[in-house]
């Protein structure tokens, strides 16, 4: 027997986006499958973390892009209010940068919005079993960017040294004697060699795959 069909206790289910027809949709499709229950639904990331206290659902299911705060901050938030309950992004983005952003906000999974119903309502089971759960897409994306070399110059790793240090695009200029411009162009360009969208995810990046060395705790 599979094991979604063994359903010990209801799971219960946060939808959270900005769009009351994408949240009614997402309601049908949950309602319809046995031991899952939507408790609450929320418009955006505020509104998500105060659900999230009032109904304590056990999975959420939080959309990336809303106003007010997007999927990723408000992912961060849900977690430090109650740290038991599984986000779950579901969303039509599937850039290298979003999904870093969300792994590392803490979310237990990434999903697209062409889910179906039976792989949505088995994603959000695994997920409540404490599993990570990943669109075939978004799962090829991370296997193939751990794979894939990053060959970052000499410069862009001393930029990046920097902004590890906390140093500011014209401190690091003054710091090389280059141009603040410089400086963007040589972030910009470790940006795609790494895959993200930000200076906080470039140093993290790096230093995961050895480029930087940790910082110094002591």
């Amino acid at each position: 027997m599979n094991d979604d069909s063994v359903i010990k206790s209801v799971i219960k289910v946060l939808l959270v986006d900005d769009h009351p027809v994408v949240r009614e949709g997402l309601r049908g499709m949950l309602t319809a499958e046995p031991g899952l229950e939507v408790v609450g639904e929320a418009g955006g990331a505020a509104e998500a973390v105060a659900a999230v206290g009032l109904h304590e659902p056990d999975v959420v299911l939080m959309d990336l892009r809303m106003p007010g705060g997007d999927g990723v901050e408000a992912t961060a938030r849900v977690l430090a209010r109650r740290p038991a309950t599984r986000v779950v992004v579901l969303t039509t983005y599937e850039t290298d940068a979003d999904i870093l952003r969300a792994v590392e906000a803490g979310a237990a999974g990434y999903l697209l919005k062409d889910a179906t119903r039976q792989d949505l309502a088995q994603a959000v089971r695994a997920a409540a079993r404490g599993e990570t759960v990943l669109a075939p897409s978004v799962a090829a994306k991370l296997v193939s960017r751990m794979r894939a070399p990053v060959d970052l110059s000499p410069r862009e790793i001393e930029v990046l040294a920097l902004v590890a240090r906390g140093h500011t695009n014209a401190e690091i200029g003054r710091e090389l004697f280059i141009s603040e411009a410089t400086v963007k162009t040589h972030l910009l360009r470790a940006f795609g060699k790494l895959g993200v969208g930000d200076r906080t995810a470039a140093v993290t990046v790096a230093m995961e795959r050895g480029i930087l060395a940790p910082p110094d705790r002591r």
